[in-house]
C-alpha cells in the first residue's frame, strides 16, 4: 500500500468513516455510460416540461403531434384545441408521424429505461416497438416508412445511431448500429474519449443520414456528418461547428436544405439553414433565447420549433420564406381520462400567501404541475421508494392543477428552516378540490441574525427554460434564500449570462438579493468562485482548455485570484473533491491547485457542501488544511443550473447560513463569511459555540491544555443518524434521542494541542425532501490555541508537499505553454507553496 493511500485510509478511520456506505439513491437512467450526466440529461434527453418539448408534422401538413406535460398531444395547425393522445404510465416524448399517417413512433420513459413505442393516432392504442432496457431516443421514420433511425445506448451504454426495420405488425427487426465504436484518444473534458453519434435525420431518398458526432474533436457534443444509411458505411464530415447536444438537424423533403439549432458565435441557440453538404449556413431566427428542435413541414415552407422566449417552453411555426412566426397555443385541452382540478394554497402563520416548493405525485408515480409552471425533477432516486424521480415546481402561494381522478401525495417545503408539510388528497372527476397548507418555521435562525445564501448558481446554462433575475428571485423566495450568487460562466464556447453586469441586480428586493459574479473554469487547476466583483467578468473565463487558444496552464488559479481581488472579490474553491486525492496514486490525475492557493493566502472560503459525489471527501481535504494551521471557513453552493428541468436539487439546496445581523448586504455577508461565522447545510440546522466563542472565533488555553465546553444545537426536518463533534480531525459522536431531529446539549472535550473544533450532522442515506446524496451539514471551525503553539500536523503538511510535487510534474510535462517565462512563473508559484508546507511540517 502506498504511503499516501495509507495516510488517506488512516484519516478516514480517524474521521469516522467515509460517509454513507449504502447509497440507495442512484442516478436517473444509470445504464448510460457517458461522462457528465448532468449535461446530457438536460440538454439531450427529453425532460418533462409543462410546455411543449418536441413536435412532428402529420403527412398532410395539417396537424402537429407534440410532447407536453410528459404526454403526447395532437393539434390542428391554426386551432387552439389540443387533444391528449397518451396519459401514462410513463413520460412520453419525441413523436414522429409515419409517412402513411397510420402510426406515430415515440420515446417513452418507463421502468427505468426509455423505450420506443408505436401509437395508432386513430384509436390511441400504444404498443412497445423496442423495449431493451436501454435509452432509446430521437426516432425518425425513413421516407418510405419501412425503417426508423434512432439514437440509443444499447451498445456499451454509449450514444450511437441505429436503424431498425418496422414490420406491419409493429415489431422492430434487423436492428443495426450505423456508427463505429471508436476510441479517439483525445483529452476530452466533458465527453467520453469514445466518439458519440446522435440526432439522425434521413435524406429524402432514404439512402443517407446526417448525424451529429464528435469524431476527431475535443470540445462540443459533435459536428455534422453525412453517412450511408447502412451498417459499415463511411461517414464524412460536412460541417465543423461546435454544438452542445441541441443541434438536432432536419433534412428538408427537397433534399437541398438542412435546418438545425446553433449558438454559432452567440450565447443562445437559434435556427440556422445550411445546404445538405453543410455549406454556407444562414441564420433563420434571432433573439436572446433558445429556438430548438426544428422540424420541416412536408411542403418545405414551414418549420415547427420549440422556443423559450417567454421563459417556459412554447411551440412556434416560422414560414420559410417570409419569417412570419406563429405560436401554437393549446388554450383548450381535451383529456383522455376524466379530470378534476386541485387548488393548492400555501400560507404563512399570519394567513398570507407564501412562496414555496410543491411536489405532487400521482398513483402511478408520475409528477404533476400546473399548465404554466416550470417543472423540475431530481437527477436520482431510490427505486425502492419511487418509480420515477421526485418532481416539483415553485408556487407564489396559489396554483391550480388539472389532474386525472385519483389519490395524490403532496409535499410542501420551503428550505431547511421551515417545517415540511405532507398530505394525501383525493381528486374527483369534474370537481374542484382545495388543499391549503400553513407553513411554520423550524427554529428561529432569522430572528437571531442568520441569513442564508447559495453561493453557486447558474441562472442560465443551456437548459430547457430561459431564466431571468426576476424569475431567479422568485425561485429564491420559494426556497427561503436571502442571497443568490449567479456565477456567470461558460458552457464550452458560450456564456449565456455574459450580458448581465456584475453586482446587485435590479430585481433584488429588501429580502431577496440577486447578485451577478463569476465562476472561473479551468480543466486543470479546479474551479473558483469570485464573489463581489466590482467591475467586470474576467475574460477569457477559462484556462487549460486543450486544443484551443486557452490551452496554456496559465493563468493559474492564483493569478485569477489576484485579478479577482483587484476588483474586491472574495475567492473560494467550488465543488472541490468527489473523492479523496491520493498523491501517491499516479494512475489517477491530480492537478487541483487548492493547497497551493491556500498556502499563498489566495482562498477566502471553501465549498464544504457543493455539487460533489461525496461531501465527506471534500471534508477530509478541508480537515487536513485546518490541521496545518490555515483558517478556512465553510461556504456552500448548489451549482444549480436554475434553467434546467432536471437537476440535483433546486436553488438553495446546498446553502450557507451566515451570521450577519438583520441587514441584507452582499458585502456584509461576504465579510462575515470570511470571518468564519457560517455553517453549510442541505437540511440540518446547526449551532456551535466553544467556551462561549462563536464560529470563526478563537479559544485560548494554557500551555498545558484543558477542557472546553462545546454548546451544541440541532434542528432538522429529517432524522439525523450522526451528530458529531470533530476536533482536529478526531470524531466524537453525540447521542441523539427520540425522533433524532433535535438536540440541545453541552459536550466537554479535552484539548491538548492547538487546532479547531466543528460540528457536523449527516444521515446514512438519502431522505426526502433533501434532494442531495444524503442530508449533511457542517459548521465552520472554532479555533483553539494552546499556549503559543500554532496548529500543525507534520503528516498532513507532507501530504500536501507530495500533492504539489504532482502538480509540478504535470506542469513540467505540459506542452501547452505560450512562453518559457509563463512556464517558469507557474513553477515558481508551486515552489513557494511547497516551501510553506515544508516549513509547517517542521514546526
Amino acid at each position: 500500500m502506498s504511503p499516501g493511500r495509507a495516510a488517506a485510509l488512516a484519516l478516514g478511520v480517524l474521521l469516522g468513516g467515509a460517509g454513507p456506505l449504502a447509497a440507495q439513491r442512484a442516478p436517473v437512467l444509470q445504464q448510460i455510460k457517458v461522462r457528465h450526466p448532468y449535461y446530457y440529461r438536460e440538454m439531450f434527453i427529453p425532460q418533462v416540461t409543462s410546455g411543449p418539448s418536441s413536435a412532428a408534422w402529420s403527412p398532410d401538413g395539417r396537424e402537429l403531434v407534440y410532447s407536453m406535460q410528459g404526454s403526447l398531444w395532437r393539434q390542428l395547425v391554426g386551432s387552439t384545441e389540443a387533444r391528449q393522445l397518451t396519459d401514462g404510465p410513463g413520460y412520453d416524448y419525441q413523436p414522429d408521424w409515419s409517412p402513411d399517417g397510420r402510426r406515430i413512433v415515440y420515446a417513452s420513459y418507463r421502468d427505468d429505461a426509455i423505450e420506443l413505442r408505436l401509437l395508432d393516432p386513430s384509436t390511441g392504442a400504444s404498443t412497445a416497438l423496442l423495449r431493451d432496457g436501454a435509452v432509446n431516443l430521437e426516432p425518425r421514420w425513413s421516407p418510405d416508412g419501412s425503417r426508423i433511425a434512432f439514437t440509443s445506448t444499447r451498445y456499451e451504454g454509449r450514444w450511437h445511431v441505429f436503424t431498425a426495420a418496422v414490420t406491419a405488425a409493429g415489431r422492430a427487426e434487423r436492428i443495426e448500429r450505423m456508427s463505429e465504436d471508436h476510441e479517439s484518444g483525445l483529452p476530452r473534458y466533458y465527453y467520453n474519449t469514445v466518439d458519440q453519434y446522435l440526432s439522425p435525420t434521413w435524406s429524402p431518398d432514404g439512402r443517407e443520414l446526417i448525424v451529429i458526432s464528435n469524431r476527431g474533436h475535443i470540445w462540443g457534443a459533435g459536428t455534422f456528418w453525412r453517412m450511408p444509411a447502412r451498417a459499415g458505411g463511411t461517414p464524412r464530415e460536412i460541417r465543423d461547428e461546435e454544438t452542445n447536444w441541441k443541434a438536432r438537424p432536419d433534412w428538408s423533403r427537397d433534399g437541398r436544405r438542412v435546418v438545425y439549432s446553433s449558438y454559432l458565435g452567440r450565447q443562445w441557440n437559434q435556427l440556422w439553414l445550411m445546404t445538405a453538404d453543410g455549406a454556407n449556413p444562414l441564420q433563420l431566427t434571432y433573439g436572446d433565447f433558445d429556438a430548438t428542435a426544428p422540424r420541416w413541414s412536408p411542403d418545405g415552407r414551414r418549420i415547427a420549433y420549440v422556443s423559450n422566449a417567454g421563459g417556459n417552453t412554447s411551440l412556434w411555426i416560422v414560414d420559410v420564406p417570409g419569417g412570419r412566426r406563429t405560436p401554437v397555443r393549446a388554450d383548450r385541452r381535451v383529456y383522455r381520462s376524466p379530470v378534476g382540478r386541485l387548488h393548492v394554497a400555501v400560507l404563512d402563520p399570519r394567513g398570507r400567501a407564501l412562496a414555496a416548493r410543491v411536489s405532487v405525485t400521482g398513483p402511478d408515480g408520475r409528477g404533476f404541475a400546473p399548465d404554466s409552471a416550470w417543472r423540475h425533477a431530481d437527477d436520482g432516486f431510490d427505486r425502492r421508494e419511487r418509480r420515477f424521480e421526485y418532481g416539483y415546481f415553485h408556487t407564489s402561494g396559489h396554483d391550480v392543477l388539472t389532474l386525472p381522478a385519483g389519490q395524490y401525495e403532496l409535499e410542501i417545503s420551503r428550505g431547511p428552516a421551515t417545517r415540511v408539510e405532507h398530505r394525501t388528497v383525493a381528486v374527483r372527476a369534474g370537481t374542484d378540490t382545495v388543499a391549503q397548507f400553513t407553513l411554520r418555521p423550524l427554529g428561529d435562525l432569522a430572528a437571531r441574525g442568520w441569513l442564508s445564501a447559495d453561493l453557486h448558481v447558474h441562472m442560465n446554462y443551456g437548459g430547457a427554460y430561459r431564466n431571468t433575475p426576476r424569475r431567479l428571485a422568485s425561485q429564491a423566495r420559494a426556497e427561503d434564500l436571502a442571497l443568490v450568487e449567479n456565477l456567470i460562466v461558460n458552457k464550452e464556447g458560450r456564456i449565456p449570462d455574459i450580458g448581465y453586469p456584475v453586482g446587485r441586480d435590479p430585481a433584488s428586493t429588501a429580502t431577496t438579493l440577486i447578485v451577478h459574479d463569476q465562476e472561473f473554469h479551468t480543466s486543470v487547476w479546479g474551479h473558483l468562485g469570485l464573489l463581489g466583483l466590482r467591475d467586470h467578468v474576467l475574460l477569457p473565463g477559462y484556462a487549460g482548455y486543450a486544443g484551443t487558444a486557452a490551452a496554456s496552464l496559465a493563468p493559474t488559479n492564483a493569478d485569477v485570484a489576484d485579478l479577482g481581488r483587484a476588483e474586491g472579490a472574495v475567492i473560494g474553491y467550488v465543488h472541490p473533491f468527489d473523492s479523496d486525492p491520493d498523491p501517491a496514486d499516479t494512475t489517477r490525475p491530480l492537478t487541483a491547485e487548492f493547497p497551493v492557493d491556500v498556502a499563498l493566502g489566495k482562498v477566502d472560503y471553501y465549498e464544504a457542501l457543493g455539487f460533489v459525489d461525496d461531501p465527506m471527501a471534500t471534508a477530509h481535504v478541508w480537515y487536513r488544511i485546518l490541521n496545518c494551521g490555515f483558517r478556512l471557513p465553510a461556504g456552500a453552493g448548489t451549482d444549480a443550473m436554475a434553467n434546467f428541468a432536471s437537476l440535483r436539487g433546486p436553488v438553495g439546496m446546498n446553502r450557507v447560513y451566515v451570521h450577519t445581523g438583520a441587514l441584507l448586504s452582499q458585502r456584509r455577508l461576504l465579510d462575515s463569511l470570511r470571518a468564519g461565522r457560517s455553517f453549510a447545510t442541505n437540511g440540518p440546522l446547526l449551532e456551535l459555540s466553544v467556551n462561549g466563542a462563536a464560529l470563526g472565533d478563537e479559544v485560548r488555553l494554557p500551555a498545558s491544555g484543558g477542557e472546553v465546553a462545546a454548546r451544541v444545537r440541532l434542528r432538522s426536518n429529517v432524522p439525523v443518524d450522526h451528530l458529531e463533534l470533530v476536533v482536529n480531525g478526531a470524531v466524537r459522536e453525540i447521542p441523539l434521542a427520540g425522533d433524532q431531529r433535535s438536540a440541545d446539549t453541552t459536550v466537554r472535550v479535552p484539548i491538548e494541542r492547538s487546532g479547531w473544533v466543528l460540528l457536523r450532522a449527516r444521515t446514512d442515506r438519502a431522505v426526502y425532501p433533501v434532494l442531495d446524496l444524503y442530508p449533511y451539514a457542517t459548521t465552520s471551525p472554532v479555533y483553539v490555541t494552546v499556549g503559543t503553539r500554532p496548529a500543525r500536523s507534520k503528516a498532513d503538511a507532507e501530504y500536501f508537499v507530495a500533492w504539489i510535487d504532482r502538480l509540478r510534474a504535470a506542469a513540467e510535462a505540459s506542452r501547452d505553454w505560450n512562453s518559457a517565462d509563463e512556464r517558469r512563473a507557474v513553477l515558481d508559484t508551486l515552489a513557494k507553496a511547497r516551501a510553506e508546507f515544508e516549513r509547517r511540517a517542521k514546526e
